[in-house]
């Protein structure tokens, strides 16, 4: 679309074998957090996850598309499974039979992996003992089988008790899945019990919210206590406005969603998020805690009688047919060459973009370090959604977000960095904007997989636009990597990761061998203290040569400006 390149590093393969079967309680959503606990949130960067074996014949089309919705929670540049049966029922059920019918017919040559095919790594995973899992908190590669998840919490002085449990959103809202949370809902209204804990759905589609309506999941989910959002991204991107507990206050929340970052969900960075299947989220609103098993231990229904939820179950698709709901599609114009348009420049929801600047052809000399950032820092620390979304159409405005959820080093406090100039601790955004009008550019130094999670533009666009020139960590997640380079920053990494315990908030930092920045060949970095000493470091890239094009333009829309002359 942009005429010009697009060069990507080949990824790895790593491949993940299933065998057995899905079966009870065990889900789709139980595989990608049992792998995301053998590979952590950074295990697959680089590669792409690939999974086959007999046990993929016994998960629906739509329980793989949650497995690869998460393969970014373990950094996979994207993950595939072999085209069968199951995918060729959806595409039916979903109006695109001619699709199915003609990846039938080359499923063998083009969608499934050739004989003797080679993988970098390969883990396997027998689905006929693979538990359910509750992983987190503040981490999505935290896993916990279910039996152990509530010993594990009194360890840890983790809430036991659960505020809220919240289904639906991108990751796990297909029919199924809410057919599946229908069923056991169903089982304790009719031992006449509900949720005990806050519940909501948010279903991932329209279609899905007309069809739950159309067939009675909706109806039994709203008697059971929960209450049916807009099928949008809700709670999940933290656009939701608790009234059940106090900013600040320890509490437990637990959801189908893909992330539980700190604070993304509330804004509360005392909120204990976990993430599991929806039917595991749905049987632990019924008894209301951590500490609860559903697959072993008994409730008390409204007559005083004891009973054992059954495993959940629902049908992969709804019987009678989808139900796309209400079309709101608004077309444009089929001729806009003659439209404008136009943004009053009073506007605090949209501003129009400016170009950043260019590479001045010299070295980058005595950064100031706007922040030294300690542990976690994904782009929800970066750049928190929720109530800032109104924003993001306005620059300026959401970059009064860049990096508040970020911890400081020196303090332990996020939000809370000294302005080197006034020698008063300040916000992040405003120190940067001190720092910016007065002439200073500056740095950020991180730890590993800096800008894991969500792949925001805005927090790549925010730092460049408050004045930052480099990113300097001790590894990247990827896409976010790419993004600052498109910005015109310099994502770099320490060739010796130890080098970040050499940094002090108060140092300058200068970033030498720009003249001859090439692909493959790293830069230097000095070190300069508050006390006069120096000394340097070695700093790596992964530029090529157009993404280097990109940071002498300025940004990658600079540079596209520039061909198009």
């Amino acid at each position: 679309m942009a005429d010009i390149p697009w060069e990507l590093k080949c990824p790895e393969v790593i491949g993940v074998k299933l065998t057995g079967k899905l079966s009870g309680w065990t889900s789709p959503k139980d595989i990608i957090l049992k792998v995301a606990d053998i590979l952590t949130v950074k295990g697959g960067t680089g590669a792409i996850v690939e999974y086959f074996g007999p046990g993929v014949d016994s998960i629906s089309c739509t329980g793989m598309g949650t497995i690869c919705n998460m393969g970014a929670e373990i950094g996979a540049t994207t993950s595939v499974f072999p085209y069968n049966d199951s995918m060729k029922r959806y595409l039916d059920s979903t109006n695109r039979s001619p699709i199915a019918n003609f990846a039938s017919q080359v499923h063998s040559e083009l969608l499934s992996a050739d004989e003797g095919c080679h993988y970098d790594r390969v883990i396997e995973i027998d689905l006929n003992t693979l538990e359910p899992h509750i992983n987190g908190p503040f981490t999505p590669d935290l896993a916990h089988p279910v039996s152990k998840i509530g010993q594990r919490a009194k360890e840890n002085g983790w809430p036991v008790d659960i505020k809220v449990g919240l289904i639906g959103s991108c990751t796990n809202s297909s029919y199924e899945d809410m057919a599946r949370s229908a069923s056991l809902a169903k089982q304790a209204l009719d031992k006449g019990i509900k949720a005990k804990s806050g519940f909501t759905i948010t279903p991932g589609s329209e279609q899905i919210r007309a069809t739950i309506e159309k067939d009675g999941q909706a109806a039994i989910l709203r008697e059971f206590g929960g209450v049916v959002l807009a099928n949008a991204c809700g709670p999940c991107i933290g656009q939701w406005k608790r009234e059940d507990i106090e900013k600040g206050e320890k509490n437990t929340i637990i959801s189908s969603y893909n992330r539980n970052f700190t604070g993304r969900n509330d804004a509360n960075p005392q909120t204990h998020a976990f993430v599991a299947s929806p039917e595991m989220v749905t049987a632990m609103v019924i008894g209301g805690r951590l500490d609860f098993n559903p697959l072993t231990d008994e409730l008390q229904a409204a007559d005083g009688s004891s009973f054992k939820l059954d495993s959940p179950y629902g049908d992969e698709l709804p019987a009678t047919g989808f139900d796309p709901g209400e079309d709101t599609y608004q077309a444009p114009p089929a001729d806009g060459s003659g439209l404008s348009v136009n943004v009053s420049e009073s506007s605090q929801r949209l501003q129009l973009l400016a170009g950043f600047d260019k590479w001045n052809g010299k070295d980058l000399e005595d950064l100031t370090i706007l922040i030294k950032i300690k542990g976690k820092c994904t782009t929800d620390h970066i750049s928190p959604a929720g109530p800032w979304l109104k924003y993001r159409g306005h620059l300026d405005n959401i970059s009064n977000n860049m990096c508040i959820g970020a911890v400081n080093v020196e303090n332990n406090e996020p939000n809370n960095v000294k302005d080197l100039l006034t020698g008063e601790f300040a916000p992040v955004p405003a120190t940067a904007r001190h720092y910016k009008a007065q002439g200073m550019p500056w740095c950020v130094i991180g730890e590993e997989n800096y800008g894991e999670g969500s792949s925001r533009e805005h927090a790549a666009l925010e730092p460049r636009h408050l004045g930052a020139r480099a990113i300097i960590v001790k590894s990247f997640a990827r896409i976010h990597e790419t993004n600052l380079k498109k910005q015109g920053l310099l994502p770099l990494t320490f060739a010796n990761p130890a080098d970040y315990d050499k940094i002090q908030p108060t140092d300058k930092i200068s970033i030498l061998g720009l003249q001859d920045f090439t692909p493959g060949k790293p830069l230097t970095c000095r070190i300069s203290h508050k006390d006069g000493a120096s000394e340097e470091i070695t700093l790596n890239h992964t530029f090529n040569a157009g993404q280097i094009s990109w940071f002498k333009a300025g940004s990658a829309l600079n540079h596209m400006k520039e061909l198009s002359q």
